[in-house]
């Protein structure tokens, strides 16, 4: 049989090879046909989740309900320590050093992650900031985020914070952070979808032994992961609970 793995497409594109290398390294760990089908942008992934295409599938937080509530997807791991923490930013050379400083009007620039733009928003409402009083543009990468700031054509910007930390030094340079978020119960996780759950168990120990062998640790450090954890049921449930939380 052959399945069909995906990746949340926030990831950094630094990493689009290491991505590549992981699905190669995954086939030969299980010895099974798995294809990696990488999508633009959130809403045609869904497409492909609500049409049951994917089986495999390292997933943001935010579509994790949908996924496991709705699809019967299962967890089997996520990053050790990287938790999915948001970032607003400014330009800079803006005098605005406080959420509290800024005012109705504000234009946002932000990615379509709806984790981070959730977050994001939440850490706006100490200004009195929501959708009714501010405009947003969607770029495609994080990237054209940082530059919207730059050439002043947006007050703020929303990062996921990792990929805000890998931005070059001389993109970085030109900003500064205003807030970070400080939630760590929140993260990116791999699941299985009801095709390939029965692989699970066997998924997670390849998982789990990467970083004994040169081969696996090298496709780690191709992905920014230092090492992978063991995500339970219970853990995803939770975080899931959080999210909704969160979004209410």
């Amino acid at each position: 049989m052959k399945y069909t793995f995906t990746v949340s497409p926030d990831f950094n594109p630094e990493f689009i090879s290491g991505w590549f290398f992981f699905n190669t390294w995954l086939q030969k760990s299980l010895n099974e046909q798995i294809h990696l089908e990488l999508y633009n942008d959130f809403e045609s992934q869904r497409q492909a989740i609500a049409h049951d295409e994917i089986d495999l599938i390292y997933a943001n937080p935010f579509d994790a309900s949908n996924l496991v509530r709705e699809k019967g997807f299962v967890p089997i791991a996520c990053p050790d320590n990287a938790a999915d923490e948001a970032i607003i930013a400014v330009s800079a050379e803006s005098a605005i050093s406080n959420v509290d400083e800024l005012q109705p009007g504000l234009r946002i620039s932000k990615t379509d992650d709806p984790d981070v733009n959730m977050v994001c928003s939440l850490m706006l409402e100490p200004a009195n900031l929501d959708a009714q009083n501010t405009t947003a543009s969607t770029r495609a990468t994080y990237v054209l985020v940082a530059k919207d700031l730059i050439t002043q054509d947006a007050d703020v910007g929303f990062f996921l914070a990792d990929t805000y930390t890998n931005l070059s030094k001389m993109t970085r340079s030109k900003l500064k952070q205003l807030v970070r978020s400080d939630i760590h119960d929140i993260h990116h996780l791999l699941l299985a979808g009801p095709q390939i759950s029965h692989k699970r168990g066997e998924i997670l120990e390849r998982l789990l032994a990467m970083p004994a062998n040169e081969k696996g640790l090298g496709v780690l450090q191709g992905l920014g992961i230092e090492n992978w954890k063991a995500v339970e049921q219970e853990d995803t449930e939770f975080m899931i609970d959080l999210m909704e939380t969160l979004k209410n």
